[in-house]
C-alpha cells in the first residue's frame, strides 16, 4: 500500500466518526471536553457553529453521530447491549448550563452588501441560510405561513419533548441577526416571489402534505379519520384539546410515536400504534419507539389495514390482515399474509402517520423550474440550485422527509452556494475544510487530555413521573442530565479527534507501541497490497469501511499500520514510545461556511464585513 497521506481532510475526518456522521459535521469531541472541564458556554457556541439549534437538536435530534460512535464497537464484546456516548444528550447540557451567550453571538451586518435573499418557510434549512448570511451583509427576508418562525420543529414536535421557550430563544438568536421576519405570509406564488426581483430566493418549505390512506370506510367514517402531521399542528394551536378514549395509530415513524404519545395526554386511554412493517424495521428512532412504550402504548407489528369500520358515519374500528416477512435472494422485502383470519381493533379515532410528501402547487411550472416525475424539483445535490440557478431549496422541500439536522446542513451549503454565486464565483468548486492540528505533549508522560478509558456504562436521562406527564401535554418528560451525570457521560468519550501520529524517522522498530497497544491495533509489517495486508496485523482488520494507516517504510523495509476501527487514542503507544516516534495530535476539522473563507480569491479588505 502507499503510505497514507494524511495532508487530505477528510483522512483524520473519518476517523473522527461521529462527526463524520453528523450531516453538519459538529466537532462532537471537543464540545464534550469542554462540557467536562465546565465550559458550558464554549461547547454551546461550538454546536451553535455547526448545527445552529443545540438546545432544539439536544432534545429531537435523530442522532446519527451515535451509531457512528466508536465507544459502542470497542464494547461489541463487552456487553449484551454496547452502548455509544449519549451525544445528543450531552449537546442538550451545554444548552441547559450555558448562561447568557448573547455577546458572544454575531452581530447585524455593519454594511449591507445590497443583496437581497428571500427564504421561503421559517423552518430549520431557512433559518440556517439566513443565519449564514445576514452577518455578511446580506438582506434576508423570511416568509413564514404561520406567526412565529420554527417551521415543524414549532407546529409538529410536541411540548412533552421541545418546550416553546427553547425554540423561542433559539430561533431569536438568528432573528435577531438582523433578519426581516414575515409571519403569516404564505408565498402563493413563485412567479409573483420573483417578480420582486431577489438575487436569490431559497425554498426551506419543508413536506408539509401527509399521506392518506384510500381503503373501504374512508369517506364514510371521515369525521373521525385524521392526517397525523395536520392533527399535530392543530394541537400545537388548541384546535384539538381532546380525544376518543380508543385511539388507533397507523405508521411506523417518528410522526407516529408524537401522535400517540399526544393522544396518551388528550384523554386517549387506550392508544395503540399498528403498522405493516416489523418492529425493528420501524422508521421511528429506538428511543422514540421506547418512550412509546414506557408510556403504555403497545405497538403492533406486521398489520396491513384493510378497512375503517362504522355504523352510520360514526367510526367503531378497523380490520387489518396478519402479514409476515419474506426475502429474496437480493435480500428484497415482500409482505406475505400469514393467512390467519383479519383482526379487528375497536377504535373511536384513527391518526393516520404513513407519510409525508411534498407539495408545490405554489411554484408555477413555466418559471424555469424542472420537476421530476414525482413532482420533486432537480436539485442540485451538491450546491442545492435547481434548474434556475437563483432558486435554491433545501430541507425536505428538496429531497423528501429527513430530519432537521440533515436540513441545518443543506442550509449551510445552500448558504456557501449563494454567497459564490453572488460574488461571481463558480458554486461547483466547493471549499475543502479547514484542519488544525496541535500536539497534547504537555510533557514525556502527560497529556493536555483526559486519556483514561472508562469502563462505565451509558448514562439513562431521568425522565418527569409518568402520572404527572400523562396529564399535561405541555410537561416536557426528559429533564435532561445534571452537572454530575453530564460530567460521568463525557468520560465515556474516547476522544477520537486526539490522533495518533506517527513520525517514521523517530522509530527504531522496538515494538514497544505494539506490546502495549491494549487493542492490538498496531503492528509492524512488510507492506503488502491492502486486502493480504488486513489479514497479517496483530489482529486482522475486518471492518473494510474503517482505513488503515500506513507508514512511510522504515529502515527494515517494514510499514507501521494501524487499523483506525479499534483505536482507542488512548495514548499509551505515545507515553511508551522511547524515541517520540508516536505523538497524541488534536484534530480540529470545521467545514467551511459562507464568507470569505469559501471563496475562490481573497476578499479585498472593504468585502469583509464585521
Amino acid at each position: 500500500m502507499r503510505a497514507t497521506d494524511t495532508r487530505n481532510p477528510d483522512y483524520f475526518h473519518k476517523v473522527v466518526d461521529c462527526q463524520w456522521a453528523c450531516p453538519a459535521h459538529t466537532p462532537v469531541p471537543e464540545y464534550i471536553r469542554l462540557i467536562a472541564a465546565g465550559q458550558y458556554a464554549d461547547a454551546y457556541m461550538v454546536n451553535w457553529k455547526s448545527n445552529v439549534f443545540p438546545g432544539i437538536l439536544g432534545r429531537t435530534c435523530d442522532r446519527p453521530c451515535e451509531p457512528a460512535c466508536r465507544r459502542g464497537r470497542v464494547e461489541e464484546n463487552n456487553g449484551d447491549k454496547p452502548e455509544p456516548v449519549a451525544i445528543c444528550r450531552l449537546k442538550r447540557v451545554a444548552a441547559d448550563l450555558k448562561g447568557d451567550i448573547a455577546a458572544r453571538l454575531p452581530k447585524p451586518g455593519v454594511k449591507r452588501n445590497g443583496k437581497r435573499i428571500a427564504c421561503v418557510g421559517g423552518g430549520p434549512s431557512s433559518l440556517t441560510v439566513a443565519r449564514d448570511l445576514a452577518p455578511l451583509g446580506y438582506e434576508v427576508t423570511v416568509f413564514e405561513a404561520d406567526p412565529k418562525g420554527g417551521g415543524f420543529m414549532r407546529t409538529q414536535v410536541p411540548r412533552f419533548r421541545l418546550p416553546e421557550a427553547v425554540i423561542d430563544e433559539e430561533v431569536g438568536y438568528i432573528l435577531d441577526l438582523g433578519v426581516e421576519f414575515r409571519g403569516g405570509t404564505r408565498i402563493d406564488s413563485m412567479k409573483t416571489l420573483l417578480a420582486q426581483h431577489w438575487d436569490a430566493v431559497f425554498v426551506g418549505s419543508g413536506a408539509p402534505r401527509g399521506r392518506d390512506l384510500e381503503i373501504p370506510g374512508r369517506a364514510e367514517a371521515a369525521a373521525h379519520i385524521h392526517i397525523g402531521i395536520d392533527w399535530l399542528s392543530s394541537v400545537y394551536f388548541g384546535h384539538v384539546t381532546k380525544v376518543g378514549k380508543r385511539v388507533i395509530v397507523l405508521g411506523g415513524g417518528n410522526t407516529a410515536m408524537d401522535c400517540c404519545r399526544s393522544s396518551r395526554r388528550l384523554g386517549g386511554d387506550e392508544v395503540k400504534v399498528i403498522v405493516r412493517s416489523g418492529f425493528d424495521e420501524m422508521k421511528a428512532s429506538p428511543w422514540e419507539k421506547e418512550d412509546a412504550m414506557h408510556e403504555g402504548i403497545p405497538i403492533l407489528d406486521f398489520r396491513v389495514p384493510k378497512a375503517f369500520i362504522h355504523e352510520n358515519g360514526k367510526l367503531t374500528g378497523m380490520t387489518f390482515e396478519k402479514v409476515r416477512a419474506e426475502y429474496d435472494a437480493k435480500g428484497r422485502r415482500k409482505l406475505v399474509p400469514t393467512g390467519e383470519e383479519d383482526e379487528f381493533h375497536a377504535c373511536d379515532e384513527v391518526l393516520l402517520a404513513v407519510g409525508q410528501e411534498n407539495a408545490f402547487p405554489w411554484i408555477e411550472r413555466d418559471c424555469g423550474i424542472d420537476f421530476d416525475e414525482w413532482g420533486m424539483p432537480v436539485v442540485d445535490k451538491i450546491t442545492f440550485q435547481s434548474s434556475r440557478p437563483d432558486v435554491l431549496f433545501g430541507g425536505d422541500a428538496a429531497f423528501g422527509p429527513k430530519n432537521i439536522i440533515w436540513a441545518v446542513a443543506h442550509g449551510h451549503e445552500a448558504a456557501v452556494t449563494i454567497d459564490k454565486m453572488l460574488n461571481g464565483e463558480d458554486a461547483r468548486d466547493r471549499p475543502l475544510p479547514a484542519v488544525a492540528v496541535m500536539s497534547q505533549k504537555m510533557g514525556i508522560h502527560e497529556w493536555s487530555y483526559d486519556n483514561e478509558v472508562s469502563l462505565d456504562e451509558r448514562r439513562k436521562v431521568p425522565l418527569a413521573p409518568k402520572e404527572r406527564a400523562l396529564k399535561d401535554i405541555k410537561l416536557e418528560v426528559e429533564l435532561g442530565f445534571d452537572v454530575a451525570l453530564a460530567l460521568k457521560e463525557t468520560q465515556r468519550c474516547l476522544n477520537c479527534d486526539v490522533q495518533t501520529v506517527f513520525a517514521p524517522k523517530l522509530c527504531i522498530e522496538c515494538d514497544a507501541c505494539i506490546d502495549i497497544c491494549p487493542v492490538d491495533s498496531l503492528t509492524l509489517a512488510p507492506n503488502l497490497e491492502e486486502p493480504e495486508l488486513r489479514t497479517h496485523l496483530t489482529a486482522p482488520a475486518v471492518n473494510l469501511t474503517q482505513a488503515i494507516y500506513v507508514s512511510d517504510a522504515l529502515p527494515t523495509a517494514r510499514v507501521m499500520v494501524k487499523d483506525e476501527d479499534v483505536c482507542l487514542h488512548c495514548g499509551l503507544c505515545a507515553e511508551r514510545c522511547p524515541t517520540g516516534a508516536w505523538d497524541m495530535q488534536k484534530v480540529l476539522i470545521e467545514i467551511t461556511k459562507a464568507g470569505p473563507a469559501c471563496r475562490s480569491r481573497a476578499p479585498a479588505p472593504e468585502e469583509v464585513v464585521a
